[in-house]
């Protein structure tokens, strides 16, 4: 079992910025690809952006490119989501999510039927 516990969201004005962070307990973090997803409400939850479990490779939804930034930490076991340029239609809770590779893989996947573990969530609300 792995645990995971956001912090970081909050209230921020347009064009703020606002880091998610990710903790992770109770397996091998770095066997784990990590992502970020959010869902707003009304909606359905959606992919935001994904890291590999090795050599940190990356991918974000279009649009959040150039303003979302995802790292990992394994000696912290965390995985980060620095926002920057923020939206309204940022507003979400956002979630972590492991997905279970190995610790030599490079794969990041986007659909969140392949994530094992969940955190609770962070709200993020951007003001206008």
């Amino acid at each position: 079992q792995l645990q995971l516990v956001e912090s970081g969201g909050g209230l921020v004005q347009v064009g703020g910025s606002l880091r998610l962070s990710c903790a992770a307990s109770g397996r091998t973090f770095s066997s784990y690809a990590m992502g970020w997803f959010r869902q707003a409400p009304g909606k359905e939850r959606e992919f935001v952006a994904a890291i590999s479990s090795s050599r940190g490779r990356t991918y974000y939804r279009e649009s959040v490119k150039g303003r979302f930034t995802i790292s990992r930490d394994n000696a912290k076991a965390t995985v980060y989501l620095q926002m920057n340029s923020l939206k309204p239609e940022d507003t979400a809770v956002y979630y972590c999510a492991a997905d279970l590779v190995s610790s030599l893989d490079t794969t990041v996947r986007i659909g969140a039927r392949f994530y094992d573990y969940w955190g609770q969530g962070t709200q993020v609300t951007v003001s206008s």
